[in-house]
């Protein structure tokens, strides 16, 4: 319901967005903006402003110009201009209001009134803008004092009267009533302000309530400030908090203040536990990665300090067993993981000898495939090794981005292993942040990877043995008197519980399974990959690089060692294998890493060697060009312009014989020529008419030639 003299606020539009309902009639109304010096009537429809209010884009608020005056408060001059102007408006109102409002005929009304009490029209307007944006009362009609008067200058009072508000000692400030309009501008400034990422807090939320609904906004020379309301027209801060209490939707804030995996990860009611998702050992592998807050030296030289190590972990979820484990430098990436499965389907016992660890095989019997594996989304998605267990019948379950607690377990159980670690292991990270002055923990760095895997491997076992605190046993499980240890678990779990266990008979067909696909191309130069070429018995033999050519085919590698790849079977239970050929054995031993930098490097020198040729093609086409320039200049001088097309083509054959014979002597070898002779050399007589001779001849012959071209073309030409 709209009333008269209702005041409403527009809560999309920033500062001039208060309006006063100042008439209304039948499915019309009228009303004024509560800004600027002159604010004219504007039309709209009840209906329309009706559903602007329904759908809170239109808050009604408090007036902010009701206010209470005393009579006696009130200056002779206050009340002699009140009463003078509200004469002027009430009159008007009263007899020309429908001229007012219509805004065709508002000029003429106000030209009428400001002649019927010889003042301006402006001076009408400003009576009538005051009348309605104050809330079509008497008083509207005082003038603003307050605002008048210098800055900085001294009041003189009267000794006898105070000024300002009667203060009055222990009265508590309550506040307003929290009306439904009231709750409205407090769920509007919740949604605007508080439920956002900045996470502005509530006192902040209410300063903006106060700015927004509660306050004028004015200007102070070239800065905009505000003037909140008496404390006797807004809400407290008590009042604004009792009511979001009261209304408070914490999945919502947490939500849009935070994020929804924040809420899922974090605030999210736990109802539930990982077990009930299982029928026994191996339906459900939960694996993770972790680095490892230490830092570990090189094998080869305890001097070197190679960093922090990553361990991966695989746990059952029924029974808690770590299943399988990788201590490397490797990620975390596919490789890590990778090497986590192949050690998931190891036998332990042999695994633990290699590190001199002697155990029983009960005492670790995990060597088995599971139903599905739980990982994250890097690893177990960049590589498709979803297609690729799919062969051994694995499932693959990648959790949400953010959401470590959908495997919580074996998070859980990794960050309890590296707390043990960082206490008692030198060179482990005490805090994140050193402190000036604090000695540097990676000094103390004494631990290499084998002897890091040593103590992880112990840690596992010892972890294996371990009662697990809260697990919810079964009803079976407690009349057997069970200690729910991982070991016991898994043992009760094989003998009393169906399970998804898979043993694995051919470790070399897993990691088939296991290691990166990629693309090869078979060429005549042999089976290309990563830029390398490779060969094999089966390629050679059944002619692939004739009648194969330009095929590409799938091959799976092993990023560390490059010198095979490996051809699968389409049944995925069988390979063939290719080797490095000669043209590419400058690569073999490297890792597709190092051989990508070296061709990488390859490139790079070729793209700046090719620069290099670029400008010396220019260069060699810019001295042809001068050359050819220079012959052509050369001819136009010397054209003989008299000859015919048919004379300068005529003794072509002539012409190359005498620039043949002359081009002989200029090429003529004579090997004496950087000899030193000797002063008291004898040439004989024979030697020297030879050599006259031969002058004579070639002197005839060229004396022949120029006396047939003379012939031919003439003496003077």
């Amino acid at each position: 319901m709209i009333y008269n003299n209702q005041v409403y606020q527009y809560v999309d539009k920033e500062g001039k967005n208060r309006i006063r309902v100042i008439s209304i009639d039948s499915a019309i109304l009228y009303y004024v903006d509560l800004h600027g010096g002159t604010a004219m009537p504007k039309k709209a429809t009840i209906e329309d402003m009706e559903i602007e209010i329904e759908s809170n884009v239109l808050i009604p608020i408090s007036d902010p110009f009701l206010k209470s005056y005393a009579e006696e408060d009130l200056t002779e001059k206050q009340l002699e201009r009140r009463n003078l102007n509200w004469e002027i408006v009430f009159k008007a109102w009263s007899q020309s209001k429908e001229s007012i409002l219509s805004k065709k005929n508002r000029k003429t009304a106000f030209l009428e009134i400001a002649e019927e009490h010889q003042i301006t029209e402006l001076k009408v307007k400003r009576l009538f803008t005051r009348f309605w944006q104050r809330g079509l009362n008497k008083n509207a009609m005082l003038p603003d004092y307050m605002h008048s008067g210098g800055k900085g200058k001294v009041r003189e009072l009267s000794q006898e009267k105070k000024v300002g508000r009667p203060r009055i000692y222990g009265e508590e400030e309550q506040g307003i009533n929290i009306t439904e309009d009231v709750k409205k501008q407090f769920r509007h400034v919740i949604k605007k302000y508080y439920r956002k990422s900045e996470k502005l807090t509530l006192n902040d939320t209410y300063q903006y309530l106060l700015k927004e609904f509660y306050s004028n906004k004015y200007h102070e020379g070239e800065s905009v400030k505000y003037k909140v309301w008496d404390k006797s027209k807004v809400p407290t801060y008590n009042q604004f908090y009792y009511w979001y209490k009261k209304t408070e939707e914490p999945q919502l804030d947490i939500q849009l203040r935070y994020s929804k995996k924040e809420y899922e990860l974090k605030h999210r009611p736990i109802l539930s536990h990982s077990a009930l998702e299982t029928d026994g050992p191996g339906t459900r592998f939960q694996v993770d990665a972790t680095i490892a807050d230490i830092y570990l030296v090189s094998s080869f030289d305890r001097n070197l300090i190679i960093g922090r190590p990553v361990i991966y972990g695989i746990m059952d979820v029924y029974s808690r067993l770590i299943t399988g484990v990788y201590v490397g430098l490797e990620g975390p990436s596919w490789i890590g993981a990778m090497m986590t499965l192949d050690n998931m389907t190891m036998d332990k016992v042999e695994f633990c000898k290699q590190y001199d660890i002697d155990i029983d095989e009960s005492e670790w019997p995990a060597h088995h495939l599971p139903e599905t594996i739980i990982a994250d989304r890097g690893e177990f998605e960049g590589y498709g090794v979803e297609q690729l267990i799919n062969n051994l019948n694995v499932k693959i379950e990648n959790t949400s981005p953010y959401r470590g607690d959908l495997k919580g377990i074996v998070e859980r159980q990794f960050r309890t292993i590296n707390e043990k670690i960082k206490r008692k292991a030198p060179g482990a990270i005490q805090k994140e942040f050193r402190e000036r002055g604090d000695r540097d923990y990676r000094l103390d760095a004494s631990l290499n990877l084998e002897e890091f895997t040593k103590i992880i491997i112990h840690l596992v076992l010892n972890h294996n043995q371990r009662t697990i605190e809260k697990y919810p046993l079964e009803k079976a499980m407690i009349k057997e008197h069970l200690t729910p240890s991982p070991l016991n678990l898994w043992k009760w779990g094989l003998s009393n519980r169906k399970g998804s266990l898979q043993t694995v008979q051919n470790r070399s067909i897993l990691r088939l399974n296991l290691l990166p696909k990629g693309k090869a191309r078979i060429t005549r130069a042999g089976i290309k990959f990563k830029g390398l070429s490779y060969g094999s018995d089966k390629a050679l033999n059944d002619q692939w690089y004739l009648k194969r050519k330009s095929e590409r085919i799938d091959v799976v590698y092993d990023p560390r060692s490059m010198d095979k790849i490996y051809i699968p079977y389409i049944d995925g239970r069988g390979f063939d294998t290719c080797y490095l050929l000669e043209m590419s054995s400058q690569y073999r031993g490297e890792s597709l890493e190092e051989i990508e930098f070296y061709q990488q490097m390859l490139q790079e020198l070729k793209q700046a060697e090719s620069l290099k040729q670029r400008e010396e093609r220019l260069n060699t086409d810019e001295e042809i060009e001068s050359i050819i320039k220079k012959a052509v200049k050369q001819k136009k001088a010397n054209a003989n312009v008299s000859a015919t097309k048919g004379e300068k083509i005529k003794d072509i054959r002539v012409n190359k014989k005498a620039e043949k014979a002359m081009n002989r002597q200029k090429e003529s070898f004579d090997l004496n020529q950087n000899k030193k002779e000797s002063p008291a050399q004898v040439v004989s007589i024979e030697k020297e008419n030879e050599e006259v001779e031969q002058s004579k001849t070639s002197s005839s012959l060229m004396e022949k030639l120029r006396k047939k071209r003379d012939e031919e073309f003439g003496k003077d030409q």
